[in-house]
């Protein structure tokens, strides 16, 4: 039996106009934060009270509807900063292609980083030996 897998698995479908339910609750927890702020405040004046109110529901909106490269928010400030961390650990090197998952997902010092190459040279010999002694069978 064979079963259709969605192919955009992972993407959010949108509940209450165009924003999805992770986006709602940022933006309730932060509206929540704001009132908070705006409520304690109030006593100093309105106009005083209303600027960090603003500033905070503003920047709730910017977070929960931040997309960069289908990164959110969260997703795109911790890869900024470990970027900015790993700055000088990651070099190019011509002619690689891929890298193993132990690159990819954890930091390695370069100057201890030993280069394994393979001997092609030394594979294919032993291919043909072992087709030698397959024909001689």
């Amino acid at each position: 039996m064979q079963y259709k897998i969605p192919v955009q698995i992972e993407n959010e479908d949108p509940i209450l106009l165009w924003l999805s339910l992770r986006q709602l609750s940022i933006i309730m927890i932060w509206f929540w934060i704001w009132y908070s702020a705006f409520k304690s405040l109030i006593s100093i004046g309105t106009e005083v009270a209303a600027i960090p109110a603003i500033i905070i529901a503003t920047t709730s909106v910017i977070i929960a509807v931040f997309k960069y490269s289908e990164m959110t928010f969260t997703h795109f400030v911790l890869s900024f900063i470990r970027y900015k961390v790993n700055l000088d650990t990651r070099k190019w090197v011509k002619s690689v292609d891929s890298y193993s998952l132990m690159d990819i997902w954890f930091v390695t010092n370069i100057e201890n980083k030993v280069d394994n190459k393979v001997d092609f040279n030394d594979k294919i010999n032993k291919i043909k030996d072992i087709e030698d002694k397959l024909n001689k069978i």
